[in-house]
């Protein structure tokens, strides 16, 4: 999308400025900010949950994957539907959702109700996020475009390590009793200021080229999306059934089949969702799939991580919570580097990010032995800080070496399916890692199966430093990503 094709509703002009654009930026941040707490908030207060719910494995896979799975699917339609409608409505709507979920998630009584709580959640955070975005390149111009965008990047990254902290603390600060319901709970009043404040202040802008939402498209791919995901965390608490594999390959058909479709679609009245030409790119595809590798690695090693540290060596949430942080310190101090060498060296500095989150992820499974029960976090440290320092080098720079190679008219839909593949790759890891590591769990202890669980992670992230090769050598400037 370039910024002659939006128009700030009303009549306002983009080009003078939208005089209230500040404060829209901020009230959007924030409800951005939500959804990528909530990524990381829950994954502390999994053990609390686990012995309150009485939840199993598979339940506990499905509150962190369900919540990725429903982003996923929704996150491209309703881009379509906030170039469509306006992004200030959809925003609003999926903050409102949003709050009401985490209502539901805090108030749930069981692990059924708490799935299906963060699966709202997940929508309704699709809902916001595209919107965010869209509604910046509306609203800024120029430089303060670029200033714009770089804070919103900035908060998100910063919000990764607010999560582990928060979740810790609220988990363990119990208030009112709630314990873990209070990492749900917060987000209420927050998305309640979001509403309001959304309701004044943010302007409405929409696309005046926007194209009708493939409504039956959308529901293919969720389709699949799902028919891909629950035969990976249900078929091991089932012993494997015969139908897993057959219904795995009918959401891989699925995927093919609307990649298809959108190819030969030659009328132009439908907004396509896949954008299928990108995938004839050889670096968008690598891309694409360093982005799954990476979100599946990440995902699932950290939800077995977290696990271990509480319940196999009796970490309270907040110790926990602090441990992981050297994970976001290693990733804050690259984050600055990341984006300059990559455009200096391309993608070997990807490939090097990707080798160090696998050199972190085999120094905390040398270590973990060395932690003990209730003991010190310090020897797993150093393996998270060169880890987090890895994907900063890896992650950060991903997209601007990726659009390097993609036509500027399409790199919208190029970013939004950059996000959904984060998300699916992210469900995928916690189906595929909780696979392993509760499957080696029966029968030994959570060290044995973090130990166990490392490699797969690791082969994760060698992968994508494979993959990497076959980037172009050089990365695009924030510049053009801003005003693409």
């Amino acid at each position: 999308m370039t910024t002659s094709q939006v128009a700030v509703a009303g009549g306002q002009s983009t080009s003078a400025g939208y005089p209230r654009r500040w404060l829209a930026a901020i009230v959007m941040i924030v409800g951005a900010l939500m959804d990528m707490i909530d990524v990381t908030i829950v994954n502390v207060a999994l053990p609390s949950i686990r012995r309150d719910l009485h939840a199993d494995a598979t339940q506990l896979e499905w509150v962190v994957s369900g919540y990725m799975l429903a982003f996923a699917a929704a996150l491209i339609i309703a881009g379509n539907f906030g170039d469509l409608l306006g992004h200030k409505r959809l925003f609003l709507f999926g903050a409102g959702l949003f709050g009401l979920a985490s209502l539901g998630a805090g108030l749930s009584m069981s692990g059924a109700e708490l799935i299906a709580a963060r699966v709202v959640q997940g929508a309704a955070a699709a809902a916001m996020a595209p919107q965010v975005l869209a509604t910046f390149r509306a609203i800024f111009t120029g430089e303060e475009r670029g200033k714009a965008f770089g804070i919103y990047g900035a908060m998100l990254g910063v919000a990764s390590a607010v999560g582990l902290l928060l979740g810790g603390v609220l988990t363990e600060a119990n208030l009112f009793g709630w314990g873990w319901r209070s990492v749900f709970f917060v987000n209420v009043p927050v998305a309640a200021c979001a509403l309001i404040a959304g309701v004044r202040w943010v302007p409405e802008t929409r696309d005046p080229a926007a194209r009708r939402p493939n409504l039956p498209g959308a529901v293919l791919l969720a389709g699949s999306l799902v028919a891909i995901v629950y035969p990976l965390l249900e078929g091991r608490q089932l012993g494997w059934p015969a139908w897993v594999w057959p219904l795995i390959g009918a959401g891989l058909a699925g995927l093919c089949g609307l990649g298809l479709l959108e190819a030969r679609r030659s009328g132009r009245q439908v907004a396509p969702l896949l954008q299928a030409g990108l995938f004839r790119i050889p670096a968008f595809a690598a891309g694409l799939s360093i982005q799954l590798a990476f979100a599946a690695g990440l995902q699932g090693f950290f939800l077995a991580f977290t696990l271990w540290l509480q319940i196999g060596e009796h970490f309270s949430p907040l110790k926990a919570g602090l441990t992981a942080v050297a994970f976001s310190v290693g990733s804050f101090a690259a984050a600055p580097a990341a984006v300059p060498l990559a455009q200096r060296y391309g993608r070997r500095v990807l490939a090097s990010g990707a080798l160090l989150m696998a050199v972190g992820i085999l120094g905390e499974a040398v270590a973990a032995r060395h932690v003990g029960v209730n003991g010190s976090p310090w020897p797993v440290v150093p393996g998270l800080v060169v880890a987090g320092a890895g994907l900063a080098l890896l992650v950060i720079p991903l997209v601007n070496v990726v659009l390097a190679a993609v036509p500027v008219e399409v790199a919208g839909g190029a970013s939004g399916l950059f996000s959904t593949a984060q998300q699916l790759g992210g469900a995928l890891g916690v189906a595929l890692f909780g696979t392993v590591f509760f499957g080696y769990l029966s029968g030994h202890t959570f060290q044995a199966a973090l130990v166990h669980t490392a490699p797969y992670a690791m082969g994760a992230f060698a992968l994508c430093a494979v993959l990497s090769l076959l980037l172009p050598r050089t990365a695009t400037s924030e510049q053009t990503l801003t005003e693409s």
